[in-house]
């Protein structure tokens, strides 16, 4: 009997018929071979590339720049950490705080409680606390960023270095008193010398005593005004005219006696010669 050419050619074309399941098996298992050769190959190239490059006399890769000076990526990553923290230092370790409080309590002596606005006070603060610290800046310019950005010393060294100008300054306007506070505070024998009182008992200390300074200035420049409001609220209950308020009619007279005296004048100077000399 004659075959026809499709039932000849049927068996050729039958695929040979598998599970589902071991498709499914075979497919992982292709892709597993293909990850592991993919890691296997990565891992042989990262772990060149990390082998550090030796130099000519058996040193690592450093993060120094030429000559032994730090590298301008580390000089910028140093510089993005002060300004991060320059905020709380400025409040805390100079002259900010006591320049403020006393600009702000004046302020409140005028009557005037937002004029000049807290923008201008805190820039004027800002720059007489630069006028006030520039020879304690300059002092640790001298002894440790200048000599690390040149190399001679490292970062750990400058930063000790540069404590100490800082540590003067903070102690010649901090009182024994509020130093005794601390340590009284954290149940600390008090300190042998100056140079042992840390940091961290130093600087609260020194906080404690600009505001008391700040509020002793505060209250000198009170009393001239409150003596006008007392005359003016006083004259006011003589003449009868008690729904008039008091402030209004003692504001003019604070000004014009406020720009009679020079008032700024003398607040700023007080304000710097308070710095002359220690505390």
């Amino acid at each position: 009997m004659p075959v026809s050419a499709a039932a000849a050619t049927a068996p050729l074309a039958r695929a040979p018929h598998l599970p589902r399941r071991a498709w499914i098996l075979i497919a992982a298992a292709l892709g597993v071979a293909a990850v592991l050769v993919v890691l296997d190959a990565t891992g042989a190239h990262a772990a060149s590339a990390l082998v550090p490059m030796e130099t000519g006399d058996g040193e690592g890769v450093t993060i120094n720049g030429i000559n032994g000076t730090p590298s301008d990526s580390i000089i910028t990553l140093l510089g993005i950490t002060v300004l991060s923290v320059a905020p709380a230092l400025l409040l805390m370790m100079s002259s900010f705080t006591k320049i403020f409080v006393v600009l702000a309590l004046t302020r409140n002596a005028l009557s005037l409680p937002s004029i000049p606005p807290n923008q201008v006070l805190a820039g004027l603060s800002l720059f007489l606390t630069l006028f006030i610290m520039w020879p304690v800046l300059t002092d640790i310019n001298a002894v440790a960023v200048s000599p690390f950005t040149e190399g001679q010393i490292d970062f750990g060294r400058a930063f000790e270095l540069a404590q100490e100008p800082l540590r003067e300054w903070m102690l010649s306007y901090t009182r024994e008193e509020d130093i005794a506070l601390m340590y009284r505070a954290a149940q600390m024998d008090n300190p042998t010398d100056p140079a042992s009182i840390p940091l961290q008992t130093l600087v609260p200390a020194f906080m404690i005593s600009e505001l008391r300074a700040a509020f002793l200035i505060g209250f000198i420049i009170f009393v001239p005004f409150l003596v006008i409001d007392l005359v003016v609220a006083s004259a006011l209950m003589s003449m009868g005219m008690m729904m008039l308020p008091p402030v209004m009619i003692s504001l003019p007279f604070k000004i014009l006696l406020f720009l009679l005296i020079d008032g700024w004048g003398m607040v700023i100077t007080a304000l710097v010669q308070s710095y002359n000399g220690g505390g």
